[in-house]
């Protein structure tokens, strides 16, 4: 296996988050020091590399794989332009689970959705729906998120309360943000094309953070 690949994949899979070296010496099963050379490595390869738009930056022995300054316009217009189209069926499914359950991990969110979320995570912290709230006390202090105040006005809600009691939700294609969080008199979901069989069989009122 090679070793720079692997950790560039690793980041890829890690987005925001990033990994500290100390985890990716583990995941490698490698020393520390090596773990550590190989991000340099990896490091100076993209520095160097005129065909990638991508970079290595090491923050406190935690290691992220960004985008370069120099294509800084191109990709905040490619995150402002979802502003003018709704959001994904992937996006909508993202956003259900952090509301549910925030604040909540990616790595919750990946298991319940069965892919991998930093894209969706990226376009609903650049809309406003989403935040970082926090880091969770537990190996790595990954991220956890939650929803913001735009959120609610977003779904024309007043607080979590407001919420349809949902426990299994998952979406399928029929599912548009107009209906996604909106109830009927009766306090029930107007949205009526939920199912139990599609992404995932998790509950969301049993499933922890990592």
């Amino acid at each position: 296996m090679n070793a720079v690949a692997a950790i560039e994949s690793l980041l890829f899979v890690a987005g925001e988050d990033g990994i500290a070296v100390d985890e990716l010496a583990n995941l490698l099963e490698i020393r520390q020091e090596w773990a550590l050379y190989y991000v340099m490595v990896l490091r100076n390869r993209l520095q160097h590399d005129p065909q990638s738009g991508l970079r290595i930056t090491v923050i406190n022995e935690r290691v992220q794989l960004v985008t370069k300054a120099a294509y800084g316009e191109v990709v905040k217009n490619y995150a402002v332009s979802p502003f003018a189209t709704k959001l994904s069926q992937a996006a909508l499914e993202t956003l259900a689970i952090i509301a549910y359950q925030q604040p909540v991990t990616r790595m919750t969110i990946d298991d319940i959705r069965g892919v991998q979320s930093s894209n969706m995570i990226h376009k609903l912290l650049e809309r406003d729906l989403i935040m970082e709230t926090g880091r969770q006390d537990s190996p790595g202090r990954p991220i956890i998120y939650g929803v913001t105040s735009y959120f609610y006005q977003y779904f024309g809600l007043e607080s979590l309360e407001d919420l349809p009691d949902i426990h299994n939700l998952v979406l399928d294609g029929s599912v548009d943000e107009e209906t996604l969080f909106k109830i009927d008199d009766n306090g029930e979901p107007e949205q009526k094309d939920f199912n139990q069989t599609d992404i995932s069989q998790t509950e969301f009122n049993e499933t922890t953070a990592e």
